[in-house]
């Protein structure tokens, strides 16, 4: 740090802070700094004080202490005097004050002028609950949570409209850590709304972590819903790679993914599409259990926090993280007539919450259903009425938990499905094979004309000019 000190009783000063020396009707000087009052540690930090024209000799000080941080006796008298500290550090976090002199004497100190210095400790976390999407005009919950023993939080809104909230925290004994929750809102698209949040110790109010990462709320509009598609199903096998897409035939410039629960999103840029649409392809790498869980994705333009209705939600369901296999079934039997009824039977001698009945590459996702125990085991019956034969196909199915319900036992063995069309689904296939031979022959005829027509205007052009 670079200090220039004087040494006032020379000049018939005191070095006591409070006690401005032969303080008169001066104006007060300016105190501001630069590039700002909260920085990180090894930042160079310029105060500026602003006083009188014809000012011989400016004084830095910091409050509370007694002593002169820096002097400055300019060339030639002037109005402002800059005192630089480089390599800026904890010590040097506080209040600061200046003070000017000129030939009628000495002014008053300046207002005081606090330094923040960041970065001296590890970051906090910063989410937002329920979701960090929020419908425009409500409320979202933001959690600054630390697992270091600090006493306070700073919540910081950037941008245009800066504010800032000192919260008391809280320890939490489930989780074993520090945290501070603030609502805030109503938020609409008019304005950005991002946000970091920074953890304190009560001793130095003004030495700060660093910052946690940048949280921001999206305001979700009425503009129309993108679409969310997964090309590997929805119940995947560990290992496989996972990609989401997102798409709209909204030009959107960004895709925001977000998973239910988790503290924030991710975002991806739109391409165009040949075809008129905007995509973005989310790869989320190798699967594993962390990945299971309900996506939701949305369209956004840059420039701007609004961001369209949420898409519907895709279940992602992660397999073979239960011990146990369920067993399949199918009542009456796998070979039915178009039109019976049909029942479809898991079953497992294991503690069961839910079983989930899937279909070999149908786009749907799996239905879900609540067992129930039965005859000594865990059962749910799928019943399917008035079957028609777009429903053969092959069948599976799961078991899951409460606590996680996107985690699946092993599938269970495969059943097939057989439902064969009855006399009227024929007669009606009879029926549309009639109508298309019917539209074929008219064609024929119709094109026939045509060339009978044809031929006989040339044969009156030929025998005109025989004659």
């Amino acid at each position: 740090m670079t200090l220039s000190f004087t040494v006032l009783l020379c000049l018939g000063l005191t070095l006591d802070h409070g006690t401005p020396v032969l303080a008169g009707t001066l104006p007060k000087p300016i105190l501001r700094v630069q590039p700002d009052s909260v920085v990180s540690v090894k930042t160079t930090v310029t105060f500026l004080c602003e006083g009188s024209t014809g000012a011989k000799q400016y004084l830095l000080y910091k409050v509370g202490y007694n002593y002169l941080t820096q002097s400055m006796i300019p060339a030639n008298p002037t109005n402002k005097a800059e005192f630089s500290i480089s390599q800026i550090g904890p010590s040097e976090a506080g209040p600061y004050n200046c003070q000017y002199q000129t030939s009628g004497g000495w002014s008053e100190h300046s207002d005081s002028l606090e330094l923040v210095v960041t970065g001296t400790h590890g970051k906090p976390s910063l989410s937002a609950h329920p979701s960090p999407v929020v419908t425009e005009g409500g409320s979202a919950t933001l959690q600054c949570v630390s697992n270091q023993l600090y006493y306070g939080f700073i919540l910081i809104k950037e941008g245009p409209q800066k504010q800032s909230w000192a919260l008391d925290s809280k320890y939490n004994y489930s989780t074993r850590q520090f945290q501070a929750m603030l609502s805030v809102g109503p938020v609409t698209s008019s304005q950005k709304w991002t946000f970091r949040c920074y953890s304190f110790n009560n001793n130095r109010p003004l030495v700060w972590s660093e910052p946690s990462d940048p949280l921001e709320l999206l305001v979700s509009g009425l503009s129309m819903k993108p679409t969310l598609l997964t090309q590997q199903g929805h119940i995947l096998d560990p290992g496989n790679s996972l990609t989401l897409q997102c798409c709209s035939d909204i030009n959107y410039d960004r895709f925001i993914l977000y998973k239910e629960g988790e503290k924030k999103f991710t975002l991806h840029y739109g391409q165009r599409t040949q075809a008129g649409l905007t995509l973005a392809n989310f790869t989320l790498g190798y699967v594993s259990s962390s990945m299971g869980g309900q996506y939701r994705c949305y369209g956004a333009h840059n420039l701007s926090s609004e961001c369209s209705a949420s898409s519907d939600p895709l279940d992602i369901m992660i397999t073979g993280q239960l011990p146990a296999s369920p067993f399949l079934s199918v009542k009456p039997n796998s070979t039915v007539q178009s039109g019976e009824n049909v029942a479809l039977l898991c079953q497992s001698t294991y503690t069961t919450d839910t079983f989930i009945l899937s279909k070999e590459g149908a786009a749907h996702q799996p239905q879900r259903m609540k067992s129930k125990f039965q005859d000594g085991e865990f059962q749910a019956e799928f019943s399917m009425s008035a079957v028609t034969s777009a429903l053969s196909g092959t069948y599976r199915c799961y078991s899951s938990q409460d606590s996680s319900p996107y985690l699946l036992s092993h599938a269970s063995a495969p059943v097939e499905l057989s439902v064969s069309a009855t006399a009227s689904e024929n007669k009606d296939h009879s029926v549309e094979n009639l109508i298309r031979m019917g539209i074929a022959v008219l064609v024929l005829i119709v094109l026939g004309i045509l060339v009978f027509e044809a031929w006989c205007s040339q044969s009156q052009v030929y025998h005109a000019a025989e004659k």
